[in-house]
């Protein structure tokens, strides 16, 4: 049954009552349900986080693909920075009731702050997010542009997220708020690697993020797990290695990815303003022209207009170029005509690496001086848990407070704190 009023909309939906209320009179608070396919439904009840929402710098994220060019691995993988960051937010909202509940002390300021920051932790993104970091905009990290674009936001917003900026640069007094944000067990991790996961189909990345939420505690300002909880934490910290070599760094998203990078570096370096070959009539040409390293007003609004639309537009520009490397780097990537790539455990030996030089000289006939572009080595590593980073402290019965990694009889040991490094190679044929 559904009942429809000048106050609201009551929807039934499995014998629950589900509220849309929206706003009669600006006494009452306007609230919305988003449905998202990980979670379920996902409430916005504040202003603030409506006003979050509703800015330009923030519906950028809705054109940038949170998994980059995995999908061309992963069909299903094109969600988005915006969904991504969306998810986060829901598990911010769980976690913050669950600390409450266990009577840690939140204020309805700091609750919202919090909220807004962690909606806000990938603002900086570029397009197709890492594969283009310190490639597109040279010097500049994706979390300086955060803030950078969160301070600009503030100004729009008068102030609203001056305590979300606090949070978000840990410069608050209770550290726990920004170990939600940003920390081995964070809600940043815990939603990419549910809903990576999710949209590509591997189920290696299928973690418990609920019963971990339902474990988190505050220690002496700390955020920490409670001693229930190692298990999920241990296959937390595995799962996380198992999608970062299946997915995030598997041989065919890693080679996509690396050409977009080569068509990025090779359009550098042949840039004229006068080719109107190289144009694309987007912010794109000032990056990878005029950009002198200085994130300014200026450019910073420039890279708040660029998305993942704006890159693959100028590939298709940039296929008709008279330069054959680009055009064929462009085509190839177009027509999904990547890189063989392959990584093992060891070096390649240099013999090895000339031979498959000579092969792409003679091939493709190009200048030994460009064949760097065509064929190529480079390593990728990745680290299980960080101990020199925040740590996952756990939280045992009689007040004792250990670090995940020395836990007897963990799975999680030190000698899993070493990064693992592979070698690889990507060439064309």
């Amino acid at each position: 049954m559904n009942l429809l009023n000048r106050f609201g909309i009551c929807i039934f939906v499995n014998s629950k009552q589900l509220i849309i209320q929206f706003s009669t009179s600006m006494n009452q608070t306007k609230r919305k349900i988003i449905n998202d396919p990980v979670y379920g439904f996902i409430t916005i009840d504040h202003p603030l986080i409506f006003a979050i929402l509703a800015h330009p710098y923030y519906q950028r994220l809705r054109r940038i693909h949170q998994m980059a060019l995995a999908q061309l691995v992963y069909p299903g993988a094109v969600h988005t920075r915006l969904l991504h960051s969306l998810g986060a937010y829901h598990l911010m909202c769980n976690a913050v009731m669950e600390l409450r509940a266990k009577g840690v002390e939140i204020t309805d300021e700091e609750a919202v702050a919090v909220k807004a920051a962690i909606l806000l932790h990938d603002i900086g993104h570029g397009p197709y997010s890492h594969a283009l970091e310190q490639v597109l905009v040279q010097g500049v990290h994706h979390e300086q542009l955060s803030n950078q674009i969160m301070q600009e936001m503030n100004g729009d917003l008068k102030g609203d997220l001056d305590l979300a900026i606090q949070i978000f640069t840990n410069q608050y007094p209770k550290p726990f708020l920004h170990q939600l944000i940003s920390g081995q067990l964070d809600m940043d991790r815990m939603d990419y690697l549910s809903r990576d996961s999710f949209f590509s189909g591997v189920s290696e990345g299928v973690i418990g993020y609920d019963r971990i939420l339902k474990m988190l505690v505050v220690h002496r300002g700390q955020l920490m797990v409670e001693e229930k909880g190692i298990y999920s934490v241990e296959k937390f910290l595995v799962a996380r290695r198992q999608m970062y070599w299946q997915v995030y760094l598997h041989k065919t998203v890693l080679a996509a990815e690396k050409m977009l990078v080569k068509i990025l570096e090779r359009v550098r370096e042949i840039y004229k303003k006068t080719d109107p070959f190289i144009q694309t009539h987007t912010s794109l040409d000032f990056f990878l022209g005029d950009f002198d390293g200085e994130m300014n007003t200026d450019a910073l609004k420039k890279f708040c207009s660029l998305d993942d639309h704006d890159v693959m537009h100028a590939v298709k520009v940039w296929s008709r170029h008279p330069d054959r490397i680009l055009q064929i780097l462009c085509n190839r990537l177009l027509n999904r005509k990547l890189y063989r790539s392959r990584i093992q455990s060891e070096e390649f030996e240099e013999l090895f690496i000339q031979e498959k030089q000579k092969e792409a000289v003679r091939d493709f006939k190009i200048s030994p001086d460009d064949v760097r572009y065509l064929c190529f080595t480079g390593e990728a590593s990745n680290t299980l848990y960080q101990t020199l980073d925040e740590r996952i402290n756990i939280l045992f019965k009689d007040g004792m407070v250990k670090d995940i990694s020395m836990i007897d009889n963990a799975l999680i040991q030190q000698n899993l704190s070493a990064p693992v490094k592979k070698f690889y190679i990507c060439l064309l044929s």
